[in-house]
């Protein structure tokens, strides 16, 4: 197997989980690491066997095809756009940008280029999330309606050692958790059409409770509770609410419902977990998972998939062009609730083809 020289950009707290999972995938070498911090650069390469360089010398690495962007948010088409314009391929962590517009900058360098964009999430790539997508596939829930999908939790300054991004332009909870429901919802049900959404921002300031920095108070920039509705082009109608105001709730993450059945989905934040369903005029059932990439952290296969799919020349599943149909989603419910009106989403994409298209003796290849 050939293969593709892998540079990283940004060491912060997702990296590990990266750098864990791509030893899966024997398609991804990593050539070099780098972040604005050289420190951190050095420390996150001296973990993982791996050579720190400096920003400059990772771009200009001619072995180097592919650049995982894993800096914050805001910097992911500043970083983008910098790993076209040095010919690479790039894939960045969620969201593909803050802003629709900037967003749109970064799909178009790379097509004017021939380049490639992916994006996570790739969660949805997980086999409990395939194996939702193979009943939806095979007509088992009848004609698709709505659904439901719920991520709502007290705020990630509990836990996170630096959560001063997630409440700053580019945070809040729909731009950093609504990515993995609504990227899985895309998957299952197809483009959405229309937004229709509420914000709300309670809490001007907040309070760190993570050990590293405790009692520090940050600000707040964005709505930390954001509820709406989304249509799909199919016309399923689906419930969403991202919250990082919420004690606790006992909703589940993602069910979605049809003429003849409903489908608990599991949690679109982890690539397994468990299905259920039930057909009408039945019970709930627990469906088993038989495909791979289920029982585990596999956050790289996305990135994998990409590499292969530059390989063998066929299209990659977590796209530039769906991370970009996302990230206008996640927009349109702040234009939504600024202006209280309905917003029609105008950029076409397609679903991904399923995973079990490109597996050989059930593994990615």
């Amino acid at each position: 197997m050939d293969k593709l020289g892998i540079g990283i950009v940004g060491l912060g707290n997702i990296s590990a989980a990266y750098l864990k999972a791509s030893k899966d995938f024997p398609i991804l070498d990593i050539r070099a690491v780098a972040d604005m911090n050289p420190a951190a650069a050095k420390a996150r390469a001296d973990e993982f066997g791996l050579k720190a360089v400096g920003i400059d010398e990772l771009f200009a690495d001619p072995s180097i095809d592919i650049i995982l962007n894993l800096t914050i948010p805001k910097a992911h088409v500043e970083v983008g756009l910098r790993a076209i314009e040095a010919g690479k391929h790039v894939y960045s962590e969620k969201p593909l940008g803050v802003e629709f517009s900037e967003g749109q900058k970064l799909i178009a360098a790379a097509k004017a280029k021939g380049l490639r964009v992916g994006s996570a999430p790739d969660t949805f790539l997980g086999g409990s999330h395939q194996t939702a997508r193979r009943i939806v596939d095979d007509g088992m829930l009848g004609q698709m309606v709505g659904g439901t999908a719920y991520f709502m939790c007290p705020g990630h300054e509990r836990w996170h050692p630096n959560p001063a991004f997630y409440y700053e332009v580019g945070g809040g909870p729909m731009l950093d958790m609504g990515p993995y429901y609504i990227t899985d919802l895309v998957n299952l049900l197809g483009p959405v059409a229309k937004v229709s959404g509420m914000g709300s921002m309670l809490r001007d300031t907040r309070t760190i409770t993570s050990k590293e920095r405790n009692g520090e108070i940050i600000p707040v920039h964005v709505p930390t509770h954001v509820s709406g509705m989304l249509m799909f082009v199919s016309g399923a109608v689906v419930q969403i609410t991202m919250s990082f105001d919420v004690a606790a709730h006992k909703h589940v993450p993602l069910e979605i419902y049809g003429t003849e059945g409903s489908l608990v989905v599991p949690d679109p934040n982890f690539f397994g977990g468990q299905i259920e369903m039930l057909k009408k005029g039945g019970e709930w059932q627990s469906v088993d998972t038989e495909m791979p990439y289920a029982n585990g952290n596999y956050r790289s296969i996305g990135l994998a998939d990409m590499a292969h799919a530059i390989a063998s020349d066929r299209p990659h599943r977590a796209s530039g062009d769906l991370a970009l149909h996302v990230l206008e989603v996640m927009e349109a419910f702040e234009k939504s609730s600024q202006s209280g009106s309905v917003i029609e989403i105008a950029t076409p994409v397609e679903r991904p083809a399923p995973l079990a298209h490109s597996l050989v003796d059930g593994r990615l290849a």
